[in-house]
């Protein structure tokens, strides 16, 4: 493992938790590095996003079989089990602690991928990103591919929460004022949270928040896997497609208290 107060990463031959984090007030999580048939632990209290970066997994959930490749993903709060010849990360959210009861959440059972060669929407400094597992709820946790193109160089930035990921493919490297850390295909890693006071010294004698980084490229694409904690985005009860767009007399249902869901 190699640290500093930006950035975390792990290699990638250390089978099973990499990253407890369950005692976090908000967003409880685990992070571990799945092996073939070793190194997960299904929680019935908990959901799960996972994402294979070599070989292939079969994700049995209930009497069904669903086939993984590299670059594909998935998301379940049902009770699942990995097995195969393969490497895959996995996030187990601890959806009864934190802030997660406040919407009930649990993840949605959901397969997809491969992932796309880029991303669906613009980001920041040229790159773009594509939400893999978006949040069904405002607050929801969601699982994005970020797609940096060849010769980026972003500015510099914090998260309010954890960042926790892999870079699936390509090459790059992360720059923080406190050590850069080169980034290659199957490196795993943490961007560490800024919670608004947390400051450290770099290695140029200033203060930083902690948790600044930024992402370079060069004469290679890359892209990576993101897991976010947390969201300030997605639907309410009363803003969502369906209601938005059913109209009664020409207006919309989310508008009119008498007939929506109690």
């Amino acid at each position: 493992m190699t640290e500093n107060n930006s950035f975390v990463s792990f290699e990638n031959n250390q089978v099973g938790l990499l990253f407890d984090d369950s005692k976090h007030p908000k967003y409880p999580i685990r992070y571990y590095n799945v092996i073939n048939d070793n190194g997960f632990e299904y929680n019935m209290f908990s959901s799960y996003y996972g994402f294979v970066y070599e070989g292939s997994f079969k994700l049995k959930r209930r009497e069904t079989d669903f086939h993984l490749e590299a670059g594909m993903f998935f998301s379940s709060s049902e009770e699942i089990y990995p097995y195969g010849e393969g490497k895959m990360i996995a996030i187990e959210v601890l959806h009864t602690k934190g802030d997660y009861p406040k919407t009930n959440f649990s993840a949605v059972s959901l397969v997809g991928g491969p992932i796309e060669p880029e991303g669906r929407l613009k980001y920041i400094d040229g790159c773009t990103d594509s939400l893999l597992i978006p949040p069904v709820k405002l607050g929801d946790p969601c699982f994005n591919h970020l797609h940096f193109p060849e010769k980026i160089d972003q500015t510099p930035h914090t998260h309010p929460s954890h960042r926790i990921g892999i870079v699936a493919d390509g090459h790059g490297e992360c720059i923080t004022p406190f050590g850069n850390l080169p980034l290659v295909g199957g490196m795993i890693f943490i961007i560490k949270e800024w919670d608004g006071d947390s400051y450290a010294i770099g290695e140029d004698g200033n203060e930083y928040p902690v948790g600044t980084h930024k992402f370079r490229t060069f004469e290679e694409r890359m892209n990576v896997i993101a897991f976010h904690p947390d969201s300030d985005f997605g639907s309410t009860d009363i803003n969502h497609p369906m209601i938005n767009r059913t109209m009664v007399n020409g207006v919309s249902a989310s508008t009119l208290d008498d007939i929506r869901t109690k």
